[in-house]
C-alpha cells in the first residue's frame, strides 16, 4: 500500500461492528468476500469505558478490553491476513496494550508470524480531567462537583495516531477511546495522503465514517419496518463497505447476495442519525458539513455520495466522564386473560404501599405496564385498548445496593401474597445494577497525548 498522495485510485473499507454486542458473522463475511483494504470495528458506547472500569474494580480477572475480542478476531484474522486487509479497532477499551498482546497470541495460535500490531492509548485523562476541563456541558456546573463520584474520564481522540501507526507499518491497530468516524477516516488519510488539516477532505472522510460507524443501520438494520419499509432477508443483514475515491466521494455497497438493502432511503436515514446540526457535525478531525451532499442510486445496493465536506477542526476535544450514580433495582411479573390490566393496577397499588412499609428510599421509582404505557408513559392515549396480557415492570433508583434489593424482595412476595393469577419469573439472587452517569466536557486538544506501542506475532 502506497503512502504517496493519490497513488491509490480507490479504497475499500468495510465495517466489522457497530457496537459491543453486534453480530460477528457479517464481519467474517466482509473479511472473506468483501475484497477489503481495511476492516474497521467500532465497539464502544458512551458508557463503555466507565462500565469497564467498574467491572475491573470488582473483577480482578477482567482483561479490560472488549469481551468479544477473541470471537471477532478468530472470525476475521485468517481471511484478513491472507488477503492483506488491515484491521482498525477500538476494542482496546481501557487496556489497548492488553488487547494488542491478545491479538498477537491469537495470530501465533493460527501460525501467522511477523504481523505488527499497534496499541493506541492516551485517551484516559481521569487523573487530570478536573483541572483540565472547567465545566460540565450538560448543566454548566464545575467539573469539581463530580470529584466524589468520578470513575473515568476519556477524551475522544482523532485519527492522527492511527495514521501514524499505519505509516509505521502496523497491520492491525487497536485503540482505546477514539471518535467513531476517526476509525474510518484514518485509512483514507494514510492511503490518499490527506493532510490532517485539510478540513474539506478530512470532513468528507469523517462523513463517510459516520455512514459506516453504525454497521447494518445503513444496510437496513435500523430501517426495516414490515409493510412500510421492507428489506430482503433481514436475518442476514450485511455490514457496509465504503468504496472511497481520493476526492472524498464514496459508493456505499455490501457483499453481493447478502441480506438487507442499500438505498437512497437507508443512506439518508443513517446520514442524519444522531446529527443535531447537519452543517456542523463535530468530530475530532473536522467539523463535517452534510448540507451539500448529493446521493445517487448507481446500482442495486450501491449508493454514490458526493458533496460531503468539512470545516476547520475545533481547538478542543470532547471528554466523556463516567460517574457512579447509585443503583437500580428491577423486576417483572405478569398477568394474562380477561381482567389482566385490572389485576396489574391492583398489584401496582399493593407494591406502592409495601414499599412504604419497608421504607424504600428511592430517588425515583416507576411501575410500567409493558405493552400499554411503558414507552410513551404519560403520553399514552387514555383510550388505548386494554391488552390481553400485561407484563408489570417495577424499577427504583436508589443510592445504595441494599435499598435497590428491596424491589426484588417485594416483587417476590407477590407470588403468593398478591393478586390472583400472578405469573412470576424464577427469582435470581441479585436484581440490581450499578448506575453509571455520563457527563461531557471539553479539554484543549494539546492536553491529550496519544501513545503508540507495538507488538509483533
Amino acid at each position: 500500500m502506497s503512502d504517496a498522495a493519490n497513488d491509490r485510485k480507490r479504497l475499500r473499507i468495510g465495517s466489522g461492528a457497530a457496537w459491543w454486542g453486534d453480530r460477528v458473522e457479517p464481519a467474517g463475511l466482509n473479511a472473506e468476500k468483501g475484497d477489503l483494504d481495511y476492516l474497521c470495528f467500532e465497539t464502544m458506547a458512551e458508557a463503555t469505558v466507565s462500565a469497564a472500569q467498574v467491572r475491573a474494580r470488582r473483577d480482578p480477572g477482567f482483561a479490560g478490553y472488549d469481551t468479544y475480542l477473541d470471537d471477532r478476531m478468530r472470525a476475521v484474522l485468517p481471511a484478513c491476513m491472507r488477503r492483506g486487509t488491515r484491521i482498525i479497532s477500538n476494542q482496546g477499551w481501557i487496556n489497548p496494550q492488553g488487547a494488542a498482546r491478545r491479538i498477537v497470541e491469537l495470530l501465533r495460535e493460527m501460525g501467522i508470524e511477523g504481523v505488527k500490531v499497534a496499541a493506541v492509548s492516551g485517551s484516559m485523562i481521569t487523573d487530570r480531567v478536573l483541572s483540565l476541563a472547567p465545566s460540565i456541558m450538560e448543566n454548566g456546573e464545575p467539573t469539581s462537583t463530580l470529584a466524589d463520584t468520578l470513575i473515568s474520564a476519556e477524551a475522544y481522540m482523532g485519527a492522527e495516531p492511527i495514521v501514524q501507526a499505519l505509516r509505521e507499518g502496523a497491520q492491525i491497530v487497536v485503540t482505546g477511546r477514539v471518535a467513531d468516524p476517526s476509525l474510518f477516516v484514518a485509512p483514507m488519510m494514510h492511503e490518499f495522503g490527506w493532510d490532517a488539516l485539510d478540513h474539506e477532505k478530512v470532513g468528507a472522510g469523517s462523513g463517510i465514517g459516520h455512514l459506516m460507524e453504525c454497521g447494518a443501520q445503513v444496510t437496513g438494520g435500523y430501517f426495516s419496518d414490515p409493510g412500510l419499509k421492507d428489506v430482503p432477508d433481514p436475518w442476514n443483514f450485511a455490514f457496509p463497505i465504503a468504496e472511497v475515491e481520493p476526492d472524498g466521494s464514496v459508493v456505499i455497497s455490501k457483499v453481493d447476495g447478502s441480506g438487507g438493502a442499500i438505498t437512497l432511503q437507508t443512506v439518508k436515514e443513517q446520514m442524519l442519525y444522531e446529527v443535531h446540526d447537519p452543517a456542523n457535525y463535530i468530530t475530532p478531525d473536522a467539523v463535517v458539513d452534510f448540507t451539500q451532499a448529493r446521493l445517487e442510486q448507481v446500482g442495486k445496493d450501491r449508493v454514490r455520495v458526493t458533496g460531503l465536506t468539512g470545516k476547520q477542526r475545533t481547538p478542543t476535544l470532547k471528554v466523556s466522564m463516567g460517574c457512579t450514580e447509585g443503583f437500580i433495582g428491577e423486576d417483572m411479573f405478569f398477568y394474562a386473560g380477561p381482567g389482566a390490566l385490572r389485576r396489574a393496577q391492583l398489584a401496582r397499588k399493593i407494591l406502592e404501599e409495601r414499599f412504604k412499609i419497608v421504607n424504600l428510599e428511592a430517588e425515583d421509582m416507576r411501575v410500567d405496564f409493558l405493552g400499554l404505557n411503558a414507552i410513551h408513559g404519560a403520553a399514552t392515549p387514555p383510550d388505548a385498548p386494554e391488552p390481553y396480557e400485561v407484563a408489570v415492570r417495577v424499577a427504583a433508583r436508589t443510592r445504595t445496593r441494599e435499598e435497590a434489593l428491596k424491589v426484588g424482595r417485594e416483587v417476590d412476595g407477590m407470588a403468593v401474597s398478591g393478586v390472583a393469577h400472578t405469573g412470576k419469573r424464577v427469582p435470581h439472587q441479585d436484581r440490581t445494577r450499578e448506575v453509571i452517569g455520563v457527563w461531557s466536557s471539553l479539554v484543549a486538544r494539546e492536553q491529550v497525548h496519544p501513545r503508540i506501542d507495538y507488538f509483533t506475532s
